[in-house]
């Protein structure tokens, strides 16, 4: 018996384990795939998690970067520098991801990779998950395996509106900057960030219906750019974005990551908010297993005060922004704050309630003649 089992090693689930483990909690962590795994991510990281952890994650930072180009059609471009403490983190998601679970595996959390769960079912007062390889329990459980995975359902939450996302890995380097280039894909756009030995260039489609072909978009955009597409390979993945706050806790478990829908509906910010989840998770399992009967319920709580009031403000934002992203571009992003306010958003030094009225006026301003 277990005191929580957490399904999926992502950054929520290796986040979780590795907390709950320091807590001196027994902690295992199923993952259908073999670690290291690919994972369709471009992998962008905000320094500001390191905070949240004692050790550091230099062996899989595959590059540090601290300048942005933008751009509007590969044309009119924008260069900018970012002004947050540490630069941005770019790394690999098999690599990073293994990297955290092996940090919790040291002080006390088991893994067992390449094992399935095919059900749930709750015995009273803990848990029963079954696996491919056999049949454990639990006292509680994280669920924390992604926009795709079936735990919230089984755990009898509705199903997660999905948007449709797209990852091109291109095994060659191509500059050092981080690159958004808007106008190439409909209600969307796309990034491009640098690695050590190559970059991944995403993009999304954030509001309106998911009739946008990515494959095709990233392929237009690669020629465009006059991308080598020797080796390049494009993968295309399902992105759940907060869309409201919404119950994160049933009894004797808790949603984490993306499958509690935690996304960044402006920007496609994943991987820090889903480590934030993983953590406060971990503290609400600590603190129920020491008696607190509210601990779940006061998790669901927490994620919505902290994270989820500002995505609403974050949603609109993106609502009116990816309607006409050219005035966008043209009273926003070309704006010199937009990349300091953008970094320090997504460095947790800034919220986007602190933006938003200013920005959506802007915008507004460019759509009504005299406003603004």
């Amino acid at each position: 018996m277990f005191d929580c089992i957490v399904v999926g090693a992502g950054p929520a689930g290796g986040t979780a384990a590795y907390h709950l483990a320091k807590r001196g909690r027994s902690v295992l962590v199923l993952e259908k795939d073999a670690l290291p795994r690919y994972k369709a991510c471009s992998g962008g990281v905000s320094p500001a998690i390191a905070q949240w952890f004692d050790f550091d994650f230099s062996p899989v930072i595959s590059r540090k970067v601290n300048t942005i180009r933008y751009t509007w059609k590969l044309g009119d471009p924008v260069h900018a520098t970012l002004n947050t403490p540490e630069p941005m983190w770019m790394v690999r998601r098999d690599e990073f991801d293994h990297f955290l679970i092996k940090q919790a595996q040291q002080i006390g959390a088991e893994l067992r990779d390449n094992t399935a769960v095919t059900g749930i079912e709750f015995k009273g007062d803990h848990w029963q998950v079954t696996t491919a390889n056999g049949t454990l329990e639990a006292r509680y459980l994280i669920a924390a395996d992604g926009a795709k995975g079936p735990m919230a359902k089984w755990l009898g939450f509705k199903e997660r509106k999905t948007r449709l996302g797209a990852v091109m890995e291109v095994p060659h380097a191509d500059g050092e900057s981080a690159q958004f280039d808007f106008g190439m894909v409909k209600n969307g756009f796309i990034w491009n960030l640098p690695k050590a030995d190559g970059f991944s260039a995403g993009t999304a489609t954030f509001r309106g219906g998911d009739g946008v072909d990515l494959k095709s978009a990233l392929l237009t955009y690669a020629k465009a750019a006059n991308i080598n597409p020797a080796g390049v390979q494009i993968h295309q993945h399902p992105i759940a974005f907060w869309d409201g706050n919404e119950a994160l806790h049933t009894r004797n478990a808790l949603l984490a990551g993306e499958t509690a829908a935690i996304v960044d509906p402006m920007t496609a910010e994943g991987i820090r908010p889903s480590m934030f989840t993983g953590m406060k998770a971990a503290e609400a399992i600590d603190q129920a297993l020491a008696g607190n009967g509210n601990a779940l319920a006061t998790y669901t709580t927490t994620i919505g005060q902290e994270w989820g009031s500002d995505m609403a403000w974050a949603q609109r934002l993106a609502g009116v922004f990816y309607r006409v992203p050219g005035i966008g571009y043209k009273v926003g992003v070309k704006r010199p704050t937009a990349t300091d306010r953008l970094g320090k958003i997504m460095c947790g030094e800034l919220r986007y309630a602190d933006v938003a009225t200013r920005a959506l006026k802007q915008l507004s301003g460019g759509l009504i003649p005299g406003m603004g």
